[in-house]
């Protein structure tokens, strides 16, 4: 069974996080404020944290860039509409995705589902996964999921190496915000893609020499984007 760590302060919105994850078949625990939340988080039992932007002790933005320095479980934070600039900052600092308050408990479900899915299908297989290839001055080995330019290994969060991966290994070819995070988030776009933008943003700033003007991926205006066509040698 998968265990999923709900941090919340608000009480009753944390019940009913529970409840209805629970109903679809996973056990969870609440943690109620943010040292709570991190201390738990960083004991590796979970599979999956819901996370809370706002949280007494420590924010849901210091909780998140604590955990990715340790460990790579799905993170999906839970934001209010109007903090788009801290869902943003979430975002760059390795939350996999968000969901924003008021939500349907339906698609919160769907959401964790969709993660866990897609992180257990990227982990679990190591050893069927591609050898290292090189797209360009990119070097990328699936198998270890590092990630290197110009020989320098760059860092990249989940969400980055995986939109990266996907996009390099189908080149040339141009891809919408909303099929991107369907093929690599692993569910329906649904309401905001802010989510994509965030992401390749990142990855412009972490693999292209200028990001302002990129090489490798490139935006096709009023289409999507595409990562520029380079022969992949092994």
């Amino acid at each position: 069974m998968k265990k999923i760590l709900i941090v919340e302060d608000d009480a009753d919105i944390a019940a009913l996080e529970r409840d209805f994850l629970e109903i679809n078949g996973f056990a969870t625990t609440i943690a109620t404020d943010g040292m709570e939340g991190l201390k738990l988080a960083l004991s590796g039992e979970f599979d999956l944290i819901l996370l809370d932007l706002m949280l007494p002790g420590m924010d849901g933005i210091e909780i998140c860039k604590r955990i990715r320095n340790v460990i790579s479980v799905p993170i999906l934070m839970v934001t209010a509409k109007v903090e788009e600039a801290d869902r943003v900052r979430g975002l760059g600092i390795g939350a996999d995705d968000y969901i924003s308050k008021p939500f349907s408990f339906v698609e919160l479900v769907a959401r964790v589902k969709a993660h866990l899915a897609q992180y257990e299908r990227l982990t679990v297989d190591q050893s069927s996964r591609a050898k290292e290839y090189s797209v360009g001055n990119i070097r990328i080995n699936p198998e270890t999921r590092r990630v290197y330019v110009d020989n320098q290994e760059v860092e990249l969060k989940n969400k980055e190496y995986e939109l990266l991966h996907f996009l390099a290994t189908n080149a040339d070819i141009v891809f919408s915000r909303e099929t991107l995070y369907e093929r690599v988030w692993g569910m329906d776009a649904v309401g905001d893609i802010i989510t994509v933008s965030v992401h390749i943003k990142r990855l412009r700033e972490k693999i292209e020499q200028d990001p302002s003007n990129p090489t490798h991926i490139q935006t096709v205006w009023g289409a999507g984007y595409r990562f520029r066509a380079s022969p992949l040698t092994t």
